[in-house]
């Protein structure tokens, strides 16, 4: 039995006060809080009930940032390693396969150095991207030297969020015990560990979006853009509107980028990562899967101060992709 009060119960009852007494918690407590849970001070059921009494009122942006500064404070990342791009992939797919890593390996083939991190095997059924990295001969780094010769290798490394974080790792595998998602899974979005200027993620749930970008303003990310894409992943869905959310030159914009199919597809019956490996090759074509790729490149180009008007970015995408190394994978 406890004769004081656990230092962390005040942060649980902030929150679980109802709905007159509690409130969110400012960046100083996220930040406190969150150093509590990453340095193992916090027994089990706080842990449980603070995730989901967060999940209920919806995390806020400050949350968010106090979070994020909290992991980014314990994180040991060699500060010579920089990318230009960072790519949150944590979703997995689950109707359509992960289009949006060949847009991601054609652009790391035209030179833009990018970091992909994400976490696998939380929801059963789904494709994660550490699932077909092997498909092209490409594997997760095990440590931070393992991601720097894959930059040097092919401008693309995959970093687990165990390496990352085994805390947030840790709370995020808790998904199959607590029945939902914790704020652990935005928050980890958000890390952009490497501190790349321009950042891409992706959200499933409307309300996310904007919280994704007020949250990136406060962490100072300068360039950055949420999508509400397939799944939940960074991927544009080229057979329906899609809700863009952008930080720009560090102001907020959003906009809708518009369908490329005016036809709904039917969704893929298998999931066999070798499609997306016969597609890069140019060996088979793919109706849903070229366009959703080309637009994911063509949003991605324009993140990154290639062009400034959607149809000059798709042109480029267009070209980007057909100029590719069909012989690197």
């Amino acid at each position: 039995m406890f004769e004081t009060e656990h230092p962390f119960a005040q942060y649980v009852r902030i929150l679980g006060k109802g709905k007159k007494g509690s409130r969110s918690l400012t960046v100083e407590e996220s930040k406190d809080a969150m150093n509590m849970i990453l340095d193992g001070q916090v027994r089990a059921e706080q842990l449980g009930a603070f995730m989901m009494l967060l999940r209920v009122k919806e995390e806020s942006p400050e949350e968010l940032c106090g979070f994020a500064q909290a992991v980014r404070q314990q994180m040991s990342i060699p500060e010579q390693l920089k990318v230009e791009l960072d790519w949150s992939t944590y979703a997995g797919k689950k109707n359509r396969l992960p289009w949006f890593f060949l847009s991601a390996l054609a652009l790391a083939g035209d030179g833009v150095s990018i970091l992909m991190h994400g976490a696998r095997g939380h929801t059963p059924g789904r494709v994660y991207i550490e699932d077909l990295l092997h498909v092209f001969g490409l594997k997760a780094a095990r440590n931070w030297l393992d991601a720097e010769l894959e930059l040097a290798h092919c401008n693309l490394a995959y970093v687990p969020i165990e390496m990352i974080s085994a805390p947030l790792a840790e709370i995020i595998n808790l998904r199959p015990i607590l029945g939902l998602r914790s704020p652990v899974h935005t928050l980890c979005r958000l890390l952009n560990p490497l501190n790349a200027p321009y950042r891409v993620d992706g959200v499933f749930h409307p309300a996310y979006g904007p919280m994704h970008q007020q949250t990136s303003m406060l962490l100072g990310h300068q360039n950055s853009v949420t999508i509400r894409g397939d799944g939940g992943e960074a991927e544009i869905k080229p057979d329906s509107d899609c809700t863009l959310q952008w930080v720009r030159n560090g102001e907020y914009v959003d906009d809708i980028w518009p369908r490329r199919l005016q036809q709904r597809l039917v969704k893929d019956t298998q999931m066999d990562t070798q499609v997306l490996l016969q597609v890069w090759r140019g060996e088979i074509e793919h109706q849903y899967g070229h366009a959703a790729l080309l637009e994911t490149l063509a949003v991605c180009l324009k993140l990154l101060g290639r062009v400034e008007q959607n149809d000059a970015a798709q042109k480029m995408a267009l070209d980007l992709w057909e100029a590719r190394d069909k012989s690197a994978f």
